[in-house]
């Protein structure tokens, strides 16, 4: 009997194509875009991730203010001395890289292009997972001396020396000339939307003594030894800070301590909330195409109401026609669902290689959208199937 039924309902859809067609469409567009918007978030999702594990693992921060970023001015910045102090009184600490940015112009022959100037020393490499594409660092003595030379980063070549081997190079930046000792490889865009290679890395000293004209220091950055607590290394820092920088117990910090797992919690917590905000505006469309559905079936009932009057009078039982308009609202709902399916990886793939995300395959959200699709077509194809099943079958067969 079932079989029958679906042979009935697919002879109906058949008769009637275009009707069909642009009956699924809705579901088709609503499938397509809750897959693809929630596979693109949770593909920026992971590409937020991947950046954060690429400034290093075991890192923490320590930025004057209670923010990171604009609102930490009035904050005093740090010392070379504490530097030096972290290094010799916290044993779960395995290197301490000083940050010192500038902005600036550079130079080389008739090309210029304005980037930023990270004075730091070479534990900056390690701590941050800094390879080098050719030259070398900074040795102890360019260090101490605060000699003028630089590591440049690739979007920094790219703009000055084209294809070219910049190392050994002269680069001017203001009034001195800079020699390219190293060249680091590319990280791409951060995981705060700024390009990492779009930087120059010079010594510390260099920076304050040129640049800035200051002995302070902007940033710490400071890795953890693997297998150490990262935040007993938190607390440490913390109460280390508060004696250096005489803070009374009852005063809270002028500073922050922070680490790439807060990061990265705070970043894909915000993307995970946009990806689901944008599935269910999309899902929306879903509600709609149900709709429809319901629509053009309570058509079919109408204009076939003649002949769902002969079924019955024949002996066709009133469950066997909810059957058949229900099969039928199933049938046109799924495939609209298997469609977008269709469509949604294709649009995926496509715009996940444009944004520069990774794509990755979710079968859980393409099961649940095809599952809620046949749901739509039993939810809002039972109304329409009930009403054709309850038909008086002498009113049927007089109907025109």
């Amino acid at each position: 009997m079932l079989w029958n039924t679906i042979l009935l309902s697919m002879r109906a859809i058949r008769r009637n194509l275009l009707r069909s067609f642009l009956t699924v469409l809705g579901i088709v567009i609503g499938v397509a875009a809750v897959i693809t918007m929630v596979t693109l978030g949770n593909g920026a999702t992971k590409s937020v991730s991947d950046q954060i594990s690429s400034m290093g693992s075991n890192l923490l921060m320590l930025v004057p203010g209670q923010r990171f970023g604009p609102g930490s001015e009035g904050a005093p910045k740090f010392k070379s001395a504490d530097v030096e102090a972290i290094r010799n009184q916290i044993t779960t600490v395995e290197r301490v890289a000083p940050v010192v940015n500038k902005s600036v112009t550079t130079v080389y022959q008739a090309k210029n292009w304005p980037t930023v100037i990270t004075g730091t020393n070479n534990d900056y490499f390690q701590a941050g997972n800094w390879e080098l594409a050719g030259g070398r660092s900074f040795t102890d003595a360019e260090e101490r001396a605060g000699k003028a030379v630089c590591v440049i980063g690739e979007t920094v070549r790219n703009k000055l020396f084209g294809g070219q081997n910049p190392v050994g190079s002269q680069i001017r930046i203001k009034q001195f000339s800079c020699e390219v000792i190293g060249l680091l490889k590319s990280k791409g865009q951060s995981a705060m939307g700024s390009d990492q290679d779009d930087s120059i890395i010079m010594p510390l000293r260099t920076v304050q003594r040129r640049l800035t004209g200051t002995q302070d220091i902007n940033r710490l950055t400071v890795s953890v030894k693997n297998g150490a607590s990262i935040d007993a290394a938190k607390e440490q820092l913390t109460l280390l800070m508060r004696e250096r920088r005489n803070i009374a117990e009852n005063e809270d910090d002028d500073f922050r301590v922070m680490d790439t797992r807060q990061i990265a919690q705070t970043l894909t917590s915000t993307t995970k909330i946009l990806t689901m905000l944008l599935g269910a505006v999309a899902a929306v469309s879903l509600l709609v195409g149900g709709i429809g559905i319901m629509n053009i079936m309570l058509v079919s009932v109408t204009e076939r109401t003649r002949e769902i009057g002969i079924r019955l009078a024949i002996g066709a039982l009133e469950s066997e026609v909810l059957l058949q308009f229900l099969v039928e609202a199933v049938v046109l709902s799924s495939l609209g669902g298997l469609v977008g399916i269709a469509l949604a990886t294709g649009a995926s793939i496509g715009l996940a290689k444009l944004m520069g995300i990774p794509y990755q395959f979710y079968a859980g959200i393409n099961l649940l959208s095809f599952v809620f699709s046949a749901a739509i077509g039993v939810i809002f194809g039972f109304f329409p199937a009930r009403r054709a099943a309850g038909l008086n079958p002498i009113d049927a067969l007089r109907h025109e």
